[in-house]
């Protein structure tokens, strides 16, 4: 999330000894109001999950482990929520060590966001459609992976993070060296979004159709629940890696106001993404109490056809 800062350009800062007197417009306060929100109820809401762990014994292992990583990952991103707060208010004045560390807190639990809920969906794919167990399946060794995957696709954010001076206040933003260096870490964001999504839409698209033909999983609650989970994956993600296309589109057409565009608008749809880490606890880990009380409903089915319970069942939630 290339330019990933929202410090507000028509702040002044106030002469050295001076405490600043910033002015926010009916804008700039919105989005302070709307982050507050982020934190207030994201923070609470993941704690909980990592904490309480709701209604999670009837699922796998494996599940219980990458619910937990996802309520990690987003909890991570979320706590940084605060200094991006200040640097609204006040520019960014941490210094460029924690401008690279911050940076590459918040790319590394986004892609681990990102990982966690395509292992997900993969997982749930596997057991329903193809009703293939994943015991076998190292969780620890899985999560080393994962994390390491998401570490390497953030050390670039780590390298071009830089501290710049912005209408006299100092910025923690992303600078490249050249014009072909930014396409290329535009293309892969845009690559990597539209992959994930692709992949968790085309496996929750199969799994509902499994669903569906399976009568004792024919219930509303399942049928909601993917439906909110493909939606919210689109609708959150989908306007960020738009700008970014059109970011490539304007770097290749030299077109400067485009540009601009692009650029004020991506730190507003970047704050949108934080909308699903708030979400995630509720789609993924809260309501496995619903759902579980349909597949529990399905084991005398199963059993009366000779077929054992399967815990991993619930990973249709």
């Amino acid at each position: 999330m290339d330019q990933f800062n929202f410090t507000m350009a028509n702040f002044t800062l106030s002469p050295p000894g001076l405490q600043s007197q910033p002015s926010l417009d009916s804008k700039h306060l919105a989005l302070l109001v709307v982050f507050s929100l982020f934190f207030s109820v994201g923070v609470p809401g993941n704690i909980a999950v990592i904490i309480l762990k709701p209604n999670w014994e009837h699922l796998s292992s494996l599940s219980q482990s990458l619910v937990l990583n996802l309520a990690v990952s987003d909890l991570l991103s979320l706590l940084t929520i605060p200094l991006w707060i200040h640097t609204c208010l006040h520019g960014w004045t941490f210094g460029l060590m924690a401008c690279k560390i911050t940076s590459c807190v918040v790319y590394c639990s986004i892609y681990s966001n990102l990982l966690t809920v395509m292992g997900l969906s993969i997982q749930r794919y596997l057991v329903v459609v193809h009703q293939m167990g994943c015991r076998q399946v190292r969780e620890k060794l899985l999560l080393v992976l994962l994390w390491l995957v998401a570490c390497i696709l953030s050390i670039r954010h780590v390298v071009v993070k830089e501290l710049v001076l912005d209408e006299q206040w100092a910025d923690c933003r992303s600078l490249y060296s050249s014009k072909g260096k930014q396409m290329a870490a535009l293309m892969t964001e845009v690559l990597l979004g539209f992959g994930c999504f692709s992949v968790v839409a085309f496996l929750y698209i199969r799994i509902q159709i499994k669903i569906n033909k399976a009568a004792f999983f024919n219930h509303p609650q399942t049928t909601r629940l993917v439906t909110s989970i493909i939606l919210s994956f689109f609708i959150l993600w989908l306007p960020y890696h738009t700008i970014n296309v059109l970011s490539v589109a304007a770097i290749s057409l030299k077109n400067e106001f485009l540009m601009k565009f692009c650029t004020s608008t991506r730190r507003i749809f970047a704050a949108v993404i934080f909308v699903q880490s708030c979400l995630n606890p509720f789609l993924y880990a809260f309501t496995s109490l619903k759902v579980c009380a349909v597949c529990l409903k399905s084991k005398p089915l199963q059993q009366n056809q000779s077929m054992p319970p399967n815990p991993d069942l619930i990973l249709v939630a």
